[in-house]
Formats: C-alpha cells, structure tokens, sequence
C-alpha cells in the first residue's frame, strides 16, 4: 500500500512482458519529462498472452511489488494482456497508489469509424478477457460499432526478436489483418503495446488490402496522459527542476536483448540490469 504522504521524487513503475511497454515508456517521457522512471521487461516470462489470467495475474503482482520495493510511487501495466489479467488485484493491493493499465483502444475507435466497423488486434489473451468482452458489448450498445476480433499468436515474439522487418513478421500480419480489411473494417486497433513497432509494416499492408483510408488506435498517448491526471490529482508530479531525470531498466531475460531493444527501438543508450523474480527469489542482485 503506498504511504498517504507521497514522495514527488520517487520513480514511476513502468513493466510489460517484454520490450513492447517501450512504446508507452516513450509517451511517457514525452509527457511527464521531470518524471524519474522503472521499466522492467519480463521477457523472461513472456508472453504472457499464450498464458492463463490467473498465471498472469500472480506475474504481474511480483512484477509490481519489486517495482514498489524500489520505490515507484505509480505503476503503469504498459501491457494489455497483463491489464486485462491483473489490474483489478493491483488496485486491490495497492489502493492508495496511481496504477494506470492499458485500455484496448475500442472507445476511440468507435468514435474514429466512419463505417462502424472496427479491426481489433492482440492477444489471444486479451480478446478473451471478461473485462475487454464487457467493454466491447458496452460501447456496442452505446455506438452501434462492429468489432471484428483478431487474436495475433506468436506476434509478440517476433517483435520480441527484434523481427520488425522479418518477411514471417510481414506474412503473420498480413494473415491477421487482410481478412479484416477485406471485412471492410476502416479503423484499426492495435490491441498490444508491441504492436505500434510494427506499424510501418502494417500501414504497407493497409496501402495493399484497404479500399479507402483506414485509421490506427494506438493508446499509448492517452495513457501517458490519464498518468499525469492521476499524479496531479495525488500531488505527486515531480516539480520541473535542475536534477536531470534517471531512467532505470530490468528484466528478467537477457540484459542484452533489452539493451539492444532500447538502442532500436528508442535510439537510447542504456543500462540494463537483470532480474529473477517468483520461484527464483533472487531479488538481491537487482536491488
């Protein structure tokens, strides 16, 4: 439970189950530049989306306790699956504390249609999550939008391998988004943070498939912005001031893959310490 006093200074929790929560980091750092931040990969235990909800449940709660053992005074789930499985027993755990999950995208995209027809890619995970399938049948009702469902297995490891440009990666999303297109969806959410760093592909395949112009829903910004409003509603964004803002990177695989994932994906230089979490117990090197 965070303390009713809150330290400004203190870090922001940041964790995905890979490199995919780099595109909310960079929101993030875009957004909140004084902000001091965590991020932890979890690719050791990745993907979480080929994986139960209570499997990912219990990930994410070790996740999010070794980010409040190193002080974070909020947590971002940069993950949608991870939001789905875990945000509720996160908020239960942590009451007092800025916890911001990622929402799928579905009420932006149904204001963006034009036709009511909407694409949806992720998870296997996330699309079979009782609160996505809630908040789908909510904003059916109230917009009259279309969601058409397409789970993306062994997507997430590519990205993951850094495959951005790998022709299987091109082939797997175009067997995922095509039919979608062809369904004649006109707006496209893309269901998991990894997803924005393939874009380039998946607008070339837009270009090829789409009869007309199709928008992408990436909530990245808007999650960045919902944690500003929690932050100052809290009193806890830190003041603009002369100390430069640290950022602070673990995973739990290979620390070389994370720095190379840094390097490009955000064109950043940075230290990466590994990390065991769970069963291993083997927080001491990490702290």
């Amino acid at each position: 439970m965070l303390a009713a006093s809150v330290n400004a200074d203190a870090p922001i929790g940041v964790f995905d189950s890979g490199v995919g929560g780099l595109s909310v980091l960079r929101h993030i750092q875009a957004q909140l530049p004084h902000e001091h931040l965590l991020y932890f990969a979890d690719s050791g235990f990745a993907p979480y989306g080929n994986k139960p909800e209570s499997v990912v449940a219990e990930r994410s709660l070790a996740v999010a306790q070794f980010l409040v053992a190193q002080g974070a005074k909020a947590l971002v789930v940069a993950c949608n699956t991870a939001t789905v499985a875990a945000i509720k027993l996160l908020r239960t755990h942590y009451p007092l504390m800025p916890i911001v999950g990622v929402e799928p995208g579905l009420k932006p995209a149904a204001a963006a249609t034009r036709n009511g027809k909407v694409g949806v890619i992720a998870t296997n995970v996330t699309i079979a999550g009782e609160k996505f399938l809630v908040l789908r049948d909510q904003i059916t009702a109230a917009s009259q939008a279309q969601f058409l469902l397409q789970g993306c297995p062994g997507l997430v490891e590519q990205i993951e391998r850094g495959q951005l440009d790998d022709p299987a990666t091109r082939a797997m999303l175009e067997r995922f988004i095509a039919p979608l297109l062809q369904q004649g969806a006109d707006t496209l959410v893309l269901g998991c943070t990894h997803y924005p760093f393939v874009q380039a592909a998946i607008e070339t395949i837009i270009a090829e498939h789409a009869q007309g112009e199709v928008k992408l829903i990436d909530t990245g910004h808007a999650v960045a912005r919902q944690l500003a409003r929690l932050l100052t509603a809290a009193g806890a964004l830190n003041p603009s001031n002369d100390v430069p803002p640290y950022l602070h990177a673990y995973t739990s695989g290979a620390q070389a893959a994370l720095s190379d994932a840094f390097l490009t994906l955000l064109n950043l230089q940075q230290a990466v310490l590994e990390v065991r979490l769970g069963a291993e117990k083997n927080l001491a090197a990490a702290i």
